[in-house]
């Protein structure tokens, strides 16, 4: 499990990623690390939380829906999202929400 936003406020954007892989590779593991440091680089980008078993759980903070769509739409990232359509996932569905409240232990 990856966890990147100790300093994350509210209100918020969340953007829920949920997959199933196929059970093909061919770049994706280096592609993902490829895509969260492009994520990371975007205005807006607040973290991001990870975990893959069966179904993969990946869910990235904004500070706005603006940014959300500006990081939908970078060049680098529609090319991974077309390849990961034919290649990575089996299926897939994308979540956004907002974020009233964030509370942390400890």
């Amino acid at each position: 499990m990856q966890t990147n936003q100790p300093g994350l406020t509210s209100p918020c954007y969340a953007v829920i990623f949920t997959s199933t892989r196929t059970d093909t590779d061919d770049g994706y593991t280096e592609t993902a690390a490829r895509m969260l440091e492009l994520a990371r680089t975007m205005p807006g980008f607040l973290g991001v939380d990870s975990a893959r078993e069966e179904i993969g759980v990946t869910v990235s903070y904004w500070e706005s829906l603006e940014a959300i769509r500006a990081w939908k739409e970078h060049p680098k990232h529609r090319a991974a999202q077309e390849h990961g359509r034919r290649k990575w996932y089996s299926s897939f569905t994308t979540r956004v929400c907002r974020v009233e409240r964030v509370e942390m232990f400890p």
